[in-house]
């Protein structure tokens, strides 16, 4: 059972920087927040994580030509002022790119916790998608439509033969017990069901 409201943040929050202090790259690197972001995260969150502050720099890396607008995206549909969902949003961009399902890429114990996260900070996502697509796939839907052009096989998600690699269950272990010493990938590679990052989905839609 998942902890309310604050406890909530300080829980996801937590298992977010569990994964990415795994990752090979930097902290602001790996969830896309420069330092002083960083800083207040922890001290809001995890202050006992602050020595995680430690000789990191400012650079969050170059960001990949999809991660403007999937923050933009998210911070639309934000609830309340609060710096939890522009945090999010970055963190979400920029692990999107990761070739896992979100909830591991995110270090979340399962989908279920994704979920909660979502319906805390960004609820009229949620409600937008109300099938349950896959949230990269989903992203990926919504980012296309407002260029103007849909990349996938079908119009209609219910019509089309794909229907069940946008829409099944996200099975798999959490990133951290299936690689706990490599952080991103797990040993057998990419999920046979994601396989591959956000930036990189057109080939599966």
């Amino acid at each position: 059972m998942l902890p309310p409201d604050e406890e909530l943040d300080r829980h996801l929050f937590g298992r977010i920087v569990d994964l990415a202090v795994h990752d090979p790259r930097p902290l602001t690197q790996a969830l896309g927040l420069g330092r002083a972001d960083l800083t207040r995260l922890l001290g809001v969150h995890l202050p006992e994580r602050g020595a995680l502050l430690e000789g990191l720099d400012e650079d969050t890396g170059e960001d990949a030509l999809e991660e403007a607008d999937l923050r933009a995206l998210l911070l639309e549909h934000r609830a309340g002022d609060g710096p939890e969902p522009v945090w999010l949003a970055t963190i979400v961009a920029r692990r999107s790119l990761e070739t896992n399902h979100l909830w591991q890429d995110m270090g979340f114990a399962d989908r279920g916790e994704l979920g909660a996260m979502f319906g805390r900070h960004f609820p009229s996502l949620v409600a937008l998608n109300s099938g349950d697509m896959k949230w990269k796939k989903f992203f990926y839907r919504q980012l296309c439509a407002r260029e103007g052009f849909l990349l996938c096989k079908s119009p209609h998600c219910e019509r089309c033969d794909d229907y069940d690699a946008c829409f099944d269950g996200e099975k798999g272990a959490p990133l951290r017990a299936a690689a706990p010493q490599s952080g991103l990938r797990s040993p057998q590679g990419p999920s046979p069901v994601e396989g591959q990052g956000f930036g990189s989905e057109a080939e599966s839609l």
